[in-house]
């Protein structure tokens, strides 16, 4: 039921957010439906997490790892809603968007966060792939937001790689209700009902399908070398909007991939589904590398870092044993890591004006609190104490010299490529003689105190784990 009055809230929002004309009105229906949106989404965690999974009207079902994906789609969207306010108001004053935008902006965002809580609680996969495509397509508009030649590129480049990628994922799909008899269900096929028949499914049918859908979900995870569009997409976005993509949506997508793995691993075993996640998992994180290293922009510059860890979540299930629990830790982690960081660089791009990297000296005095929370970002992501990141990749190597000894000696290269490209671009953002010409100060709380949440956040999980959260993320590996 939780779950249901969510999405009717954001519909709602919507609905009301296209008739009236008062912005204040507009962003204050937003910020309400997220901020309830994080209140249910935190009580349906902490119920599962007391109670175990459970199933709403035979069309919700919520397990360990989708209630943390909940909590993170709650949380997020909250702080992102209240932080574009501030960010869209400052975009107003200096003449780039008016009414009609600011609008469009927060009805497609309403969306968005409600097509996202959607597809992670869809009992089935039918209508988890309705949901993705859903997010395909109000994204899209959020890309296009500017409406500039480039952005508008973006948007198409996005919309046609994602779709078609989604398109396989949708063959796979339908490949794995091969087990099914056609008697054995009526109504909706669930995740539940194709686990439980996982025995009658034919193993190259099962490897041939998990290889379709980890393609197809794997294009809007950002995997290599289906990342592609993902650059461009985050470059030419509003950074809040760019903030949803990477610490949500990619996380969403990546889950869905990890459910149909489960199904493919009760058929044929882990082998087979671990081996393709440890591929693209290192394939990933080494263009990446090579890629940050000489970066100009900062937006791709996070964008290719999102690419990074999601190949170290592919890395970590891939791995498996204590890699698993690591992977489900550092999934909480870069979610709000990334989003802090990506909410950080749209402030700074509000007083600079300007996304490339050569532009921006002297953060640290001209927005103080902002790039304290980026550097916090970039230790955070670059897995250095006291942040739980260094102790998840740690456990991920650790996992991988146990299985994979080869593949975990090659993927410690690019991860010291990533940490000094990183190291070096944020550094000499942060620090160095500030342009005369940019003032100094912040200029509304409400885009420094959403960020600096986050990354409290996540400072705050590295040293102490609530123990609800315990029991969700022991469950969640229990899973695999």
């Amino acid at each position: 039921m939780e779950l249901l009055t969510i999405i009717i809230v954001f519909v709602v929002a919507t609905i009301i957010s296209s008739l009236v004309k008062s912005r204040s009105v507009i962003e204050g229906l937003a910020v309400i439906a997220t901020g309830f949106s994080l209140l249910l989404a935190s009580h349906m965690a902490y119920t599962v997490s007391v109670s175990g999974p459970y199933a709403s009207w035979s069309f919700f079902q919520i397990d360990a790892l989708s209630a943390i994906v909940l909590l993170i789609i709650g949380s997020i969207s909250f702080a992102v809603t209240v932080y574009s306010v501030a960010y869209l108001r400052q975009e107003t004053k200096k003449g780039i968007v008016g009414f009609t935008r600011v609008k469009q902006y927060f009805m497609l965002s309403n969306l968005f966060t409600a097509a996202m809580f959607l597809a992670i609680s869809a009992n089935s996969p039918i209508f988890a792939w309705i949901s993705i495509e859903a997010t395909t397509l109000s994204t899209a508009f959020l890309i296009s937001f500017y409406n500039k030649p480039s952005a508008m590129e973006a948007a198409w480049k996005y919309l046609i790689i994602n779709s078609v990628g989604l398109l396989l994922g949708f063959f796979g799909t339908l490949l794995y209700f091969t087990a099914l008899s056609t008697d054995s269900e009526t109504g909706f096929v669930s995740w539940q009902l194709l686990l439980d028949n996982s025995g009658q499914l034919d193993p190259l049918l099962a490897k041939i399908a998990f290889v379709f859908v980890l393609i197809g979900y794997g294009t809007k995870v950002g995997l290599a070398p289906m990342h592609t569009w993902l650059p461009d997409a985050h470059s030419k976005a509003p950074a809040p909007t760019s903030a949803l993509l990477s610490g949500v949506l990619l996380t969403v997508a990546f889950v869905i991939i990890l459910k149909f793995k489960i199904i493919t691993d009760a058929s044929v075993g882990a082998d087979f589904s671990q081996q393709l996640l440890i591929v693209f998992g290192l394939l990933s994180i080494i263009i990446s590398a090579f890629i940050i290293f000489n970066q100009k922009n900062y937006k791709r510059l996070l964008a290719y870092s999102s690419i990074e860890n999601m190949g170290i979540l592919a890395l970590g299930f891939g791995f498996g044993g204590v890699g698993i629990f690591a992977a489900v830790l550092h999934l909480l982690y870069n979610s709000f890591t990334k989003s802090a960081m990506f909410l950080a660089i749209g402030t700074i791009f509000l007083k600079y004006s300007s996304t490339k990297i050569a532009h921006i000296r002297g953060a640290i005095t001209a927005l103080p609190i902002t790039s304290v929370v980026l550097f916090a970002g970039l230790l955070s992501i670059s897995g250095i104490p006291p942040f739980g990141t260094f102790l998840t990749k740690i456990l991920i190597l650790t996992s991988g010299m146990k299985a994979y000894p080869i593949f975990s000696m090659l993927i410690i290269l690019p991860l010291t490529i990533l940490f000094i490209g990183f190291f070096r671009h944020v550094v000499k953002m942060i620090f160095g003689n500030k342009p005369s010409l940019v003032k100094i100060g912040e200029d509304d709380w409400r885009l420094f105190v959403p960020p600096a949440l986050l990354i409290g956040v996540v400072l705050y999980l590295s040293i102490s784990i609530p123990p609800f959260l315990e029991r969700l993320i022991a469950s969640a590996v229990l899973m695999f």
